[in-house]
């Protein structure tokens, strides 16, 4: 019998919410945008206002893409959907008539992946969530390296500082205080760097 196709990351069918101005809940242009989404194939799981009930709804409905049609009350549903993803990032894509570049701005740092101005048509609408899913993709690529980076610095200035002590208490060189820690680690079934923590820690225990 043969293996099933396996389903690629762009055969995945993107759950949508949609997010309106409070006042705008039920307005035409965000059941467009809606019904747009669903017939080029999304899983639309509804239309629901920017306010203070936004951070449950996304915590329960787990969109994989937020959708934003958005006039009046841009910067008051930034802050909400700010909220609302603050530990679960995901795209976000912005439809609006406002052409305020502050808004623009305070809206891509906010972590908008697409911001489109007059623009909400149901030809673009589709293609404009590919761009944000693909923004979004790259963006947090680069975020996750340069968290990495951040972390194996901060690792090596532990396991340098952890040598240095070995080397002034112990009187060992420096590839034998390496060597130290690494034995430690090894002892103990822990990083090299929670094993500098522990010399550290040691240290400061007995002055």
């Amino acid at each position: 019998m043969p293996a099933k196709p396996k389903l690629t990351p762009a055969a995945k069918r993107l759950a949508v919410l949609i997010v309106t101005d409070p006042e705008s809940e039920r307005s035409d242009d965000a059941h467009a945008l809606a019904q747009a989404l669903a017939d080029a194939g999304s899983l639309v799981l509804g239309v629901r206002a920017g306010d203070a009930t936004l951070p449950e709804a996304v915590a329960q409905l787990k969109p994989d893409v937020v959708v934003v049609r958005s006039n009046s009350g841009v910067r008051d549903v930034l802050e909400h959907i700010a909220v609302a993803t603050q530990h679960a990032r995901r795209p976000i894509a912005l439809f609006t008539d406002s052409e305020d570049r502050p808004t623009m701005r305070e809206a891509l740092g906010a972590g908008v992946s697409a911001y489109v101005v007059k623009g909400a048509n149901r030809e673009r609408v589709q293609s404009v969530i590919d761009v944000a899913v693909e923004r979004f993709a790259a963006e947090e690529s680069l975020r996750n390296e340069l968290a990495s980076a951040k972390t194996e610095l901060a690792d090596r200035k532990l396991i340098d500082r952890a040598k240095r002590l070995l080397m002034t208490k112990k009187s060992l060189p420096e590839p034998e205080a390496h060597r130290f820690l690494q034995d430690l680690a090894m002892s103990r079934g822990i990083r090299l760097r929670d094993a500098a923590e522990r010399v550290i820690d040691l240290e400061s225990l007995l002055g």
